[in-house]
Parts: structure tokens; sequence; C-alpha cells
């Protein structure tokens, strides 16, 4: 290569030249399939468990169905069957990961539809069954999505993609969140008693049907461009290629410092998770109402959150990834000490609107990095089983210590609790500065 072409290769895009790419198709599908998987999380989680307390079951029976969200958790355990078995007829006709995507989607919008059809209050089985359905249909979908997002389009537009994607997600989760709730409320018959299971039917059949955005983006979409796999000689050769080949392939790549990277991996996320789980308590003890919650938190929380997205974006596409994954992981823990600050002014709406704007603006930077800074770890063979490990991770460490900040609150009090949180980042700092020595294989 001679000089003058490497020079060029260092030049950076111009600003005009970098949002161009949020236009480009493989952007503009990835807003849609966003939205796609960011609508069954709080149908399983946040919005079921306000359904499950308004028909009158207790908080401990909805604490345990939490656990349903564990199937997020444990989504690369058969990833490698998502990345590697072709389905009958789907496949042939759509292809590796449209196929895989259709069929989780279907999972999805069937779970949601049996959970419409049953009232817990009658019989709460039957939808735990279906938030099981929806949550490992949407996981699946996950899977399946990274892989198509990281072989869309090449290693510069990852983090544009993961912004999209973002956008896409969080608007999802608006509507999933205030939007069933609003929903719910239309379809309330005036005069009848508080819980009315043909509100929450009319509110989860239409999520179903929001579903077929994602749906059809995916019939439209071309397959995208990934390695062909070559046929196992047994199953004791397709066990191996499904499920060492891609751990090892890993660990030969990055050698001693893999380890390092899945550390890194493991507690990036760890103020806000942790953190996240006192935050709706937090403003029910400190006097906010469900109206003020509700458009602080749910819509305009997710608008900032959303802004974040796109800058971060913007600035990895500029910066580096790196550099941004670093200004992330400060921004999140010094936000959380916004909430100590919070919780010393009592109920002021506007106090609660400043540090969910700051908040909500560095989880979106951090993000994007984040799944940007993910996705460049994969090799695009086993793309969807290597990026499902790496965000499996991200959660195990995390949720397992959030379990812990409800007796954490009761002994030492809201303000020592966000402090704390924003303590965890600390270690997150120097991980990234160790990372960002690493040099791609």
């Amino acid at each position: 290569m001679t000089a003058s072409a490497s020079d060029a290769s260092q030049i950076k895009p111009s600003w005009r030249a970098t949002l161009k790419v949020y236009l480009e198709p493989p952007t503009l599908r990835m807003l849609m399939l966003g939205f796609s998987a960011g609508l069954p999380l709080l149908l399983v989680l946040g919005t079921l468990s306000f359904w499950l307390r308004e028909a009158g079951i207790d908080r401990t029976t909805i604490g345990y169905l939490s656990w349903v969200g564990l199937a997020y958790a444990f989504k690369w355990v058969w990833a490698p069957l998502v990345d590697r078995i072709a389905i009958p007829v789907l496949t042939n006709w759509l292809g590796r990961r449209r196929s895989w995507l259709v069929l989780a989607q279907l999972a999805v919008m069937v779970g949601l539809v049996a959970m419409s059809f049953n009232d817990p209050r009658v019989a709460l089985q039957p939808v735990v069954w279906g938030a099981l359905a929806v949550a490992f249909g949407s996981a699946t979908q996950d899977i399946a999505l990274d892989a198509f997002r990281i072989e869309s389009a090449s290693t510069n537009r990852q983090a544009a993609l993961a912004a999209a994607y973002q956008t896409g997600y969080r608007l999802a989760m608006i509507w999933a969140g205030a939007g069933v709730l609003w929903l719910a409320a239309r379809a309330e018959v005036a005069g009848v008693a508080s819980y009315q299971h043909g509100a929450w039917q009319s509110a989860y059949l239409v999520m179903a049907a929001s579903m077929l955005l994602g749906l059809v983006t995916v019939l439209l979409s071309p397959e995208p461009a990934h390695s062909v796999m070559p046929k196992a000689k047994n199953l004791r050769a397709w066990l191996y290629g499904a499920l060492i080949e891609p751990f090892a392939d890993f660990l030969q790549r990055y050698g001693r410092q893999a380890l390092l990277i899945l550390a890194l991996i493991a507690i990036y996320r760890i103020s806000d998770v942790v953190m996240g789980i006192m935050a709706n308590p937090f403003y029910v003890d400190m006097g906010y109402s469900k109206d003020e919650v509700a458009a602080v938190t749910k819509i305009y929380g997710v608008i900032m959150t959303l802004a974040g997205a796109f800058v971060g974006g913007a600035m990895a596409m500029r910066w580096g990834v790196m550099r941004v994954l670093m200004l992330g992981a400060f921004l999140s823990a010094a936000t959380n000490l916004l909430f100590a600050w919070l919780g010393s002014r009592g109920h002021d709406v506007v106090a609660l609107i400043f540090v969910i704007s700051a908040d909500n603006l560095s989880s979106g930077i951090a993000s994007a990095a984040f799944i940007a800074y993910m996705s460049s770890l994969t090799n695009t063979r086993y793309s969807a089983t290597q990026y499902a490990i790496f965000s499996s991770m991200m959660l195990l460490a995390p949720k397992f210590l959030a379990g812990y900040s409800g007796r954490y609150v009761d002994a030492y009090g809201y303000q020592n609790f966000f402090i704390a949180t924003a303590i965890l980042g600390l270690p997150v700092l120097l991980l990234v500065g160790l990372a960002s020595r690493i040099k791609s294989p």
C-alpha cells in the first residue's frame, strides 16, 4: 500500500457522511427488527407484574414468576442450535437467519395470544406457560437477530446498526410499557370493578399483532451473507462444531486476554442493572404518582436513551468504540450519584426530569458502544453463538447481585445504595482501560 493510500484510509468521514448511514437499508431494517426484539421483554416482566398484581396475585408469586426472564440469561445454551441447525422447509425458503427469526417471532405471537385468553385470577398456570413461550421465543429471536445484524454490515457500520436497533427496541418498550397500560385502561368498561380481564386481553392481543412489524420486515429482507458451515460426518463431529468450536475460536483468537475481555463483558453494565431493580420502589417511596413515573421514566426517559444511542453510535464511528466505551462506563456510574441527590429532594418532578435526562442519555451512549464492542469480538462463522454468550454473560452477575438490592436498601437506605452502585462501576473503568490495549487478532 502506498503512503497516500494509507493516509486516505485514515481520513475520518464527515459528520454528514457519518449520519447518512442511518438512512441506509440495513440500518432501517434494524430499526424495525429492534422494535420486534424490544416488545416481548416487558410483556413477560414489568407489564405482566402489573397485570398480575391487579388480578390479586400475591407479591411472592409475582417475584417467583420473574424467573421467566432467566431465559434471556441462558440463551447461550441453545444458541449453537440456532447457529447450525436448519429448520425444515423454512431454511430452504428463507435462509438460516431469517428462518429462525420467523419461527421465533411466531412463538412470541402465539405466546402473547395464549396469555391474553387466560385470566390469571381464574387459572394462573396457562398464563405462565404463555409467558414462557414468549420468553423463549424472544430469547431465540435475540440470538438470530444478533447474528443477522452482525452479518448485515461491515465492522465500521456496526455502531450505527446498534444505535438503530436500540432505537426500535426502546420505542417498543414505550409501547409495551406505557402503551399497553393505556390500551388496557381505554378498554375497561365504566362502572365495572377495577380488574377486568377483557381489558388486558384486548391490550395483549394488540401487542401480539404489533409483532407483525418485525415479521414482515424479515420476510422482505435479504438473507445476509455468512460463512457456509461444512457438513459434519457424524453426531460427534456435529456437536464439536456446534458447541466447542465457537468457544475454542474465541479463546484461540484472544488467548490469555480472553479472560480480561470476558470479565469486562460480565460487569460492564453492573451499575445500571443493580440500581435499576430498586428504581421503581424508589419512585413510589418518594411519592411520585403513576402518571409522573410513566411520563418521565417510560416515555421521556426512553426518548433520552434513544438520543444517547444515536450520539454514542456516531461518536463510536468517529472516535473509536473503546473511547466511547470508557465514556459510557464513567457516565453510567456517575449518574447513579444523581439518584442519591434526588433522594434528598423529596417529591420534586423537575429534579426527577433532570436526573432521568442524565441517566438515560448516559445509558444510551454506553449501550451503543457496548453492543458495537461485543459485535467486534465475534467471528462471523459463529456470530449467533458467540454473541449470545457475550449478551448472556453481561446479565448473569449483575442480575444475581441485584437480587440483594432490596435487602441493602432496607439496611442502609436509598442514598447509600445509590452511592454503592456508583462505586461498583469503578472496576469497570480499569477493565476498559486494560482492554483498550488489546489488539484485534
